[in-house]
């Protein structure tokens, strides 16, 4: 039995560096097998990630483009705004003219435009847009003229003032000082103006000079004028666009009548109303 024993224990031995080894190798396998497993698990993983995180790009994509379009499609094009050019300057002129004021003012039509020369050379300063509320204005059986004179006295007017090239407000402010010193003249050789109301006025024409500055007015900057219509509570107001108003009932209507006396300030202008005036009134 003594040479069993060490015959067992070398078996034995044996046995288990032989197990070792295997298992080893078992072992070394089983783990390159699940190494291998888990990374296709997550290149699947990742490939599926990359996949559906591509498709919900595009999918949002295609969304974002859809939303455009049809924003694009819904939303309505702008009006176009009707206007008429003064044919001596091309400077166009909308047909009717709404001015956003604290109280309510009418929609103003367009009547008549014309262009405003001076000197024998025929420079050309300005073209002139004339605008009024022509709301039931009751001119049966009456001239033209006497229809223009009844609508600059009884409605509120605006005269729009587009200059052809750079000029200044002063350049402007002479020329309507000039025009304004020729009515008082006018008036009271027609005895339209006694000497009180004669020195009434002089108040209000040195406000109205007041007002504008020695500063440039840029090429086809529309400046406008307005004239309130009649009202018993206070005298007609004279409104120059973004430089300041006066109220004179002789100054509100001798500034605009100045463009229709004769042949007018405007002789294209004078025209242009007259003919307005001969069609729609």
């Amino acid at each position: 039995m003594s040479w069993i024993q060490p015959r067992l224990v070398r078996n034995i031995v044996q046995s288990c560096r032989s197990f070792s080894a295997s298992a080893s190798s078992r072992l070394a396998s089983r783990s390159s097998a699940l190494t291998k497993t888990a990374l296709s698990h997550r290149r699947s993983y990742t490939s599926s990630a990359l996949f559906w995180g591509s498709a919900f790009a595009a999918a949002a994509g295609l969304a974002l483009q859809s939303t455009v379009h049809l924003d694009a499609e819904a939303a309505p094009p702008p009006a176009e705004e009707e206007t008429r050019v003064d044919p001596a300057t091309s400077i166009e002129f909308p047909t009717t003219l709404k001015i956003n004021s604290r109280t309510p003012l009418p929609t103003f039509t367009l009547m008549g435009v014309g262009v405003r020369t001076v000197s024998f050379l025929g420079i050309k300063v300005y073209s002139v847009g004339f605008y009024a509320d022509l709301t039931n204005p009751k001119l049966e059986d009456a001239t033209p003229e006497e229809k223009i004179e009844y609508i600059v006295r009884n409605r509120a007017c605006v005269l729009r003032i587009v200059p052809t090239r750079s000029t200044s407000y002063s350049h402007l402010r002479d020329g309507f000082m000039r025009a304004l010193q020729a009515r008082q003249l006018l008036c009271r050789q027609r005895g339209q103006l006694t000497p009180d109301e004669e020195l009434a006025i002089q108040s209000p024409l040195r406000k109205l000079k007041s007002m504008f500055p020695n500063t440039p007015l840029a090429k086809h900057s529309p400046l406008d004028i307005l004239i309130t219509a009649p009202s018993p509570k206070q005298p007609r107001t004279l409104i120059v666009r973004d430089l300041g108003s006066v109220q004179s009932d002789w100054l509100a209507s001798e500034f605009v009548l100045a463009y229709f006396e004769g042949k007018g300030i405007s002789p294209p202008l004078k025209e242009a109303v007259v003919d307005y005036v001969k069609t729609h009134l």
